[in-house]
């Protein structure tokens, strides 16, 4: 049998929600790793049911080329007992781990500290919908992991993922910097306890930081504008729905010496004077993505004059949720985005209506076609009632398909058009490009230096 190969189980997933394949008792996994995984297994991923200590120890027994795990405890309302715990997996590059919103592991924890002196790439990530109900309600938070303890263990660290964890502040952010001076990619997306004010330690200490991404945290004033941000090797930031002024980002953004990642969507103090600071007092010869989604303070006519100037540097450019970037805006700035890869446009559903005018998606397509070869990804946000489509609509989708050949994601609003577009590309078998923004959702996390790390989940 062809599931008999054991060349085939270098990477499993036994989370049925995910993967689909389960297993349901300790017993037939044990066997499996003995007579399946073996030497082959490079990766797995364990629910909380299969986190037992005779898994573990056989995992490290039975599979000495083990380099990734993830232990999903999310779902978890009481622990097996780890006492008799004495052995991990030792080659262990990468381990992300699924946190419960009520269950404390330190008992877990301290059995594994003195395996894990290799890992390179930790994700902590908190269960699904606890940030969502901390800020709908005010619930006791509890500090289920020990930051302060794991870090004296993960010394080789290079990047870190704290995504969602709202017991997250800045004393955590310190005791990595403390310990882990190899870092260069840090992400608290969504650590809304995150205030900035270990910021400046933080760059101070670890000098190959080159990621930072701090996604709608509570930033402060004070504590971003205190960083010497010139003397820093940060090359990707986001700042995205943070509550920075007008004079930070400025200020952020014009000492900065060699950005190439920019996120700075949701942000009401991003102005035309904000953009032409940028461009004139700092530095963005090596920027190569900018995702401004929903700034609606930025004029149409500076975003042509930077664009202009930039374009042919560009790899992804996010500039949905701006309204009065119409058709004319886009057929204008196309011939200028020669290299782009990933483009996100348009207003998303659901959205206030605040576009009187129609966008005809034809002279859209066609321009794209025309300029855009290298184009990966592209998201068209508008709905179907502000569309606009004719008879003729097929010889401009086949334009897309026909010269766009690297094109893998094509989301477009569920109605008339999407399904003339997805018929017209699983005529051509290729069934996954075309997708609803339901479903699926573009954006420049791709061309992240460290995005292959970051992955999780």
């Amino acid at each position: 049998m062809i599931s008999c190969d054991s060349r085939l189980w270098t990477h499993v997933s036994l989370r049925p929600e995910v993967s689909g394949l389960h297993v349901y008792t300790i017993e037939s996994l044990l066997a499996l790793i003995s007579i399946r995984f073996g030497p082959s297994l490079r990766y797995i991923e364990l629910p909380i049911e299969l986190i037992t200590h005779t898994v573990l120890h056989e995992l490290a027994n039975k599979c000495p080329n083990l380099t990734s795990m993830l232990l999903d405890f999310s779902t978890a309302m009481q622990l097996h007992d780890f006492n008799d715990l004495q052995t991990f997996p030792t080659k262990l590059r990468s381990m992300c781990i699924c946190l419960s919103e009520v269950i404390f592991m330190e008992g877990f924890m301290r059995k594994i500290y003195n395996f894990i002196n290799g890992l390179e790439v930790l994700h902590l990530i908190a269960s699904s919908g606890t940030y969502e109900k901390v800020e709908e309600e005010e619930e006791e938070i509890y500090e289920v992991i020990n930051i302060h303890k794991l870090k004296s263990s993960v010394p080789n660290l290079r990047v870190v993922n704290l995504y969602g964890i709202v017991f997250v502040d800045d004393s955590h952010v310190d005791a990595f910097s403390s310990n882990c001076i190899q870092l260069e990619s840090l992400a608290l997306n969504f650590c809304s306890k995150f205030t900035g004010s270990a910021l400046k330690l933080l760059c101070s200490r670890c000098k190959k930081l080159r990621s930072l991404l701090m996604q709608q945290t509570s930033l402060q004033n004070e504590h971003v504008m205190a960083v010497e941000w010139e003397k820093t090797n940060i090359q990707e930031m986001d700042i995205t729905a943070t509550q920075l002024s007008r004079e930070t980002l400025i200020n952020l953004l014009t000492r900065i010496s060699a950005l190439r990642y920019l996120s700075a969507g949701q942000l009401d103090a991003f102005t035309d004077q904000v953009l032409k600071e940028f461009v004139e007092k700092g530095n963005t010869k090596n920027l190569v993505a900018l995702d401004l989604d929903r700034n609606e303070n930025i004029s149409e006519e500076t975003l042509l004059r930077f664009i202009k100037l930039q374009g042919t540097f560009l790899r992804g450019l996010m500039l949905s949720g701006i309204p009065h970037l119409t058709e004319q805006f886009w057929i204008s700035v196309l011939p200028t985005l020669k290299n782009i890869k990933i483009l996100v446009m348009g207003m998303p559903e659901g959205c206030c209506q605040k576009i009187h005018q129609k966008i005809h998606i034809d002279s859209l397509m066609e321009g794209i076609a025309n300029n855009c070869d290298q184009l990966e990804r592209l998201e068209v946000r508008w709905d179907p009632d502000t569309l606009r489509f004719s008879d003729r609509s097929s010889k401009a989708i086949d334009s897309i398909r026909v010269k766009c050949l690297r094109l893998k994601s094509l989301v477009l609003s569920d109605g008339k058009y999407f399904e003339l577009v997805k018929s017209n590309f699983e005529r051509a078998d290729r069934h996954t490009v075309v997708r609803t923004t339901t479903n699926c959702q573009v954006t420049l996390v791709y061309l992240l230096m460290f995005y292959k790390d970051m992955l999780f989940n």
